[in-house]
């Protein structure tokens, strides 16, 4: 079970006005389950994404930037998302391609609306070929589902080897009228940023102008999305897009400088902190979440590629899971993450409250008992100051055990 995360109940996750959502059991894989989604949004919603840096991009992932691009240079609407589990439709060529765009299609003919206003996603495993036959026959049922409170069960249809439903809502007031901001996200392993094994879906009913949500989009995922590492392998199929539908009853925000945009901003931040530390929390045979917190660089970069390098040690990972507090190996990974100029006689970093390196050096108050009480802990904060500057960044990871071999290695059966 996830590492201090309580899932979403059906009523936790409010509507959001413009927006229906429904699913149904397309049998991808041999499981009793819904796994095809289906996302209708009201004409005149705009949306913006932020998509994998794979370079085996799967192939819904290339029709989502192809579909995204039009609507920006015409100016047309995003009808609805279609989305599927148990297959990512990745590494399948050009029949790959075909088939998300005959999903598109389909969801078209059932909305009455372009192709290039659906976004298809996926996920999966990856090199099968997409049942794309199965996904199309059940598009009706999943559309005759579809309704404003369907945001719980749509989190459970997107799941694969999660092990519950993740999902967050905020509401805020702006110009006096009640904003709402819910997401949904499916991830619990082969996570590292640009962007992980995850599919994030978000929405809003803030009228936001198109130029204005692209930006922000990219930003809540460099502060969310991407601070989300489990094992450092990024998929080809990570999504987040952020759908507004300009429901709410408030003047169009149009500028990046509009003051109401920090209030919704917030918002929407907050939501997706809280996806992002969900996936981190429910991975794959996690039993501890860690934040690690760099700080003292040069820029925010030069500390999220030394966070990074800290997540990323299996030596590390693994010392947390059996609580021991072998601490020379983080020492080991800042040194290899860290700038070659770096000044180690600067570098200082904690466990929670106890300091365990002193400016290069072992702290004369450190006790292995401090660190072994710390260890133990199901939430854990590391905390590097490379006395270089003052940036900072945080990412969030958590420990290797050995259910996560097990479920990797049998991940297609």
């Amino acid at each position: 079970m996830p590492v201090g995360y309580t899932p979403p109940t059906p009523d936790s996750l409010l509507p959001v006005a413009g927006v229906a959502l429904g699913a149904a059991a397309a049998k991808i894989k041999s499981w009793e389950r819904n796994d095809v989604l289906l996302v209708v949004c009201d004409p005149g919603t705009v949306a913006a994404g932020v998509f994998t840096q794979n370079r085996f991009a799967a192939a819904p992932v290339q029709v989502c930037r192809e579909h995204l691009a039009v609507q920006a240079r015409s100016g047309s609407a995003l009808r609805a998302l279609v989305v599927n589990a148990g297959n990512a439709n990745a590494g399948t060529g050009a029949a790959g391609l075909a088939d998300a765009r005959a999903e598109c299609v389909a969801v078209a003919r059932l909305l009455d609306c372009a192709p290039e206003e659906v976004l298809p996603y996926s996920t999966g495993v990856i090199m099968e070929p997409l049942p794309v036959g199965r996904i199309i026959d059940g598009l009706p049922a999943a559309r005759a589902a579809a309704r404003a409170d369907g945001w719980f069960d749509a989190a459970k249809a997107i799941m694969t080897t999660d092990t519950v439903p993740k999902g967050a809502s905020r509401r805020v007031t702006i110009d006096g009228v009640a904003v709402t901001v819910t997401g949904i996200a499916k991830g619990a392993g082969m996570i590292h940023p640009d962007m992980a094994t995850m599919l994030a879906f978000m929405a809003t009913d803030a009228p936001i102008a198109a130029d204005v949500l692209a930006p922000l989009v990219a930003e809540i995922a460099a502060v969310s999305f991407n601070g989300a590492t489990i094992d450092g392998d990024t998929s080809t199929n990570d999504s987040f897009v952020l759908a507004a539908t300009g429901r709410a009853a408030m003047a169009p925000i149009t500028s990046p400088g509009d003051s109401r945009l920090r209030t919704l901003r917030k918002a929407i931040e907050a939501c997706a902190v809280e996806l992002a530390q969900a996936i981190v929390r429910d991975g794959e045979g996690a039993t501890k979440f860690i934040a690690i917190r760099v700080e003292g660089g040069t820029c925010v970069d030069e500390c999220r590629r030394v966070a990074f390098g800290i997540a990323h040690s299996p030596l590390v990972k693994t010392a947390f899971f059996a609580s021991d507090p072998n601490l020379g190996r983080i020492v080991c990974a800042i040194g290899n993450a860290a700038a070659p100029d770096t000044d180690v006689t600067r570098v200082s970093f904690w466990l929670d409250d106890v300091l365990v390196v002193d400016r290069g050096g072992r702290s004369p108050a450190y006790r292995e008992e401090d660190g072994q009480r710390v260890m133990k802990q199901d939430e854990i904060t590391i905390r590097v100051d490379l006395g270089r500057g003052s940036a900072a960044a945080t990412v969030w990871t958590c420990d290797f055990s050995h259910e996560y071999v097990s479920i990797n290695a049998d991940y297609r059966s």
